[in-house]
């Protein structure tokens, strides 16, 4: 009755969303403040219908109804709770209620905490939310519908892949939705803004929290991910180039690229027409990201579908909202010229610089990830673009976009002295050159990779801080004087410079892991020991045990510096019988300055074992920089001006102004 009860909610859903994208936009093209009002109640009735229809599709998973046909192919009485629960957005269809719950969700926070929004403006936005729930409802009612029911219900269930039963695939999809779906609301204001032909600094101010908020839940759920396949895959790697990896990657992209455009629209009311295309493409790439998943048009360990008609369902949506949002914005981008000026030597061209980087950045990722298809369609021949390509092609964008960051962020708006932004910042940039040079001489080999990546890390993160400094005039004001002027700073200038510094941290990681880990791999015998790096390790033991839905061989590894013991680590090889997959759980002895990754292979004839052994120098900098970059935007988020819309009160005079 539950399973029921949800379906019909779920309709209830799409035809509120119906009313909801319609009644509104029609009130705020006439200006009928009634019909406009309908936005609000309707957002809230959308987002609790949908709401209990993904809890009631989660206790069919929790209580193990295998009558339900989802539940039947993607669960197992044996299953542990929380996977039983992650199990509910671990495949296509209960995915796509996630989406749609946070679809809803964000129009009505919109809904009840946007009241210092301009009515039409609101109704607008909603109705447009509306509009992309209403073409979500229907794939999923049509082609997608999770609460079907089996007229001969199985004993038990098939399991969820295995691959997923892992506490950091039961929050990363969570987060990275979030981020995803989040970047509707940057599109439906600029939407909204395009139907009324308005784009101001009010505007930006407006859009720009939403786009935070859905960046800062990218960020999260891409390091996630990444975690995820760091430990579980066995492969020792923490990025692979993976088409689902890279069609999360390119809205994060854009997502930075239009968060410091709205930047200009905000302070300069310039770049307005190129924030707007920007909010329209980050949302686009989020529907690819759906499209590629759920299609089959491209293989993926990520994958959901291989269904062709869903495929085909879902380049439609992505066409209409595309095609159609660039087809208003090709007809409105003329009223959004604005006639403000600024030297090529300021901050707001240093942030055309940054966009025209992080775009082209973006596009060659999206043409490396779809090239295998489009050459498969246009020639027949099969090809592949991996991490060669990626590394090459994408690589020098991102080193230019470090070097400009902290040069540009301390230019003045309109015009600027690099001179004189240069010397501020001699003491990071002499600094980073001397580490940089440093790391060159003490590596044995002489690849440039890791010391180009340490001088970067260090010239962002000093960078990034030395810019509060001059501003707070550390140095040359009394100690109680810079302190109290660094407090005075808005904290979207705190947020900024740990975003900054994420960055540098996450390049500090990425360079010392690519161009450093050293690996070995083995057939080990019980007893028997060997070097790898400084370590020595020794295979103790391999125990077999029985899991909760699983078998299990756990190895049991000494690991010795030196004559000390300074570790004991138990990789396992899990075998899942419903599904007949094997898995790898690498054990890792982590630390700041270096992992020790172990992951236990399959078992030889001879009675050894396949091991592999990983150094991975600097691998945690790459996420503890990923969380740095979202304390920054979570710290922006709480800037007044984002909370309430508005500047914060003149401060007296000599207290530090707002950037």
């Amino acid at each position: 009755m539950i399973v029921e009860l949800g379906h019909f909610a779920l309709i209830l859903a799409f035809l509120v969303a119906v009313v909801q994208m319609v009644v509104p936009m029609v009130g705020a093209s006439k200006g009928w403040t009634d019909w406009m009002g309908v936005a609000i109640p309707a957002a809230g009735a959308q987002f609790l219908l949908t709401a209990f229809a993904f809890l009631a599709l989660m206790h069919a998973f929790v209580v193990s109804d295998f009558s339900v046909r989802l539940v039947a192919e993607n669960s197992h009485s044996l299953k542990p709770m929380i996977y039983k629960i992650a199990g509910t957005w671990g495949n296509h269809e209960g995915s796509m209620m996630l989406w749609m719950l946070i679809l809803t969700l964000f129009g009505a926070m919109v809904a009840w905490g946007g009241s210092n929004l301009p009515p039409a403006l609101r109704a607008r936005v909603l109705s447009v939310q509306a509009g992309i729930a209403v073409a979500f409802f229907a794939f999923i009612l049509w082609t997608s519908n999770p609460f079907i029911r089996l007229a001969n219900p199985p004993i038990d269930g098939n399991d969820l892949n295995p691959l997923l039963q892992d506490p950091g695939l039961a929050f990363h999809p969570p987060f990275l939705y979030l981020g995803y779906v989040g970047l509707s609301m940057a599109y439906s204001f600029a939407i909204a803004a395009l139907i009324e032909g308005r784009v101001d600094a009010a505007w930006a101010r407006w859009v720009r929290p939403w786009t935070l908020l859905a960046w800062v839940f990218l960020t999260i759920g891409i390091a996630f991910g990444s975690i995820w396949a760091y430990y579980e895959l066995g492969w020792g790697g923490w990025w692979f180039w993976d088409p689902v990896e890279n069609v999360s990657f390119m809205p994060w992209l854009i997502s930075c690229a239009l968060l410091h455009s709205a930047i200009v629209v905000e302070k300069r009311d310039t770049l307005k027409s190129w924030t707007i295309l920007l909010a329209i493409l980050a949302f686009s790439f989020s529907m690819v990201g759906a499209f590629v998943v759920r299609s089959g048009v491209i293989t993926s360990v990520h994958a959901f579908a291989n269904d062709p008609d869903r495929g085909v369902f879902l380049l439609l949506i992505l066409g209409a909202f595309t095609g159609g949002s660039l087809m208003l914005y090709a007809w409105r981008a003329a009223e959004l010229r604005s006639s403000a000026v600024f030297g090529m030597v300021s901050r707001e061209s240093g942030i055309v610089f940054n966009n025209v980087l992080l775009v082209v950045a973006t596009l060659v990722v999206f043409f490396g990830t779809l090239w295998p298809l489009i050459a498969e369609v246009t020639s027949g021949r099969k090809i592949s673009v991996g991490p060669p390509f990626f590394d090459l092609a994408f690589t020098p964008f991102m080193v230019a976009v470090a070097v400009i960051l902290p040069i540009f962020a301390m230019l003045p708006w309109k015009r600027g002295r690099l001179g004189r932004a240069a010397r501020s910042l001699r003491v990071p940039g002499i600094l980073a050159l001397a580490l940089g040079a440093l790391a060159w001489q003490l590596q044995t080999g002489r690849s440039m990779l890791a010391p180009i990546g340490i001088a970067l890390s260090v010239w962002l993160v000093l960078g990034a801080f030395t810019d509060l400094a001059l501003r707070a005039r550390a140095g040359e004001a009394a100690l109680s004087e810079t302190a109290r002027r660094l407090r005075g700073l808005p904290r979207a200038d705190w947020g900024k410079a740990l975003a900054h510094a994420g960055l540098g941290l996450s390049i500090l990681g990425i360079a010392c892991i690519t161009a450093w880990a050293s690996e070995d791999i083995r057939v080990a015998r019980l007893g028997e020991s060997w070097p790898v790096g400084a370590y020595t390790l020794r295979l103790d033991k391999v125990e077999a045990a029985e899991g909760p839905n699983y078998q299990t061989e756990t190895a049991t590894v000494a690991v010795f510096r030196g004559a000390r013991q300074i570790a004991t680590l138990h990789p396992q090889k899990r075998f899942y019988p419903v599904q007949r997959m094997p898995t790898t759980e690498a054990a890792i002895d982590r630390g700041l300055t270096r992992d020790l990754y172990v992951a236990l292979g399959d078992a030889q004839k001879d009675g050894g074992w396949a091991v592999r052994t990983y150094v991975k120098p600097m691998a945690n900098w790459i996420w503890i920089g990923a969380m740095v970059m979202a304390l920054g935007g979570i710290v922006s988020l709480t800037d007044r001006r984002y909370r309430v819309g508005a500047p914060a009160p003149r401060a007296p005079r000599g207290a530090v102004a707002a950037e």
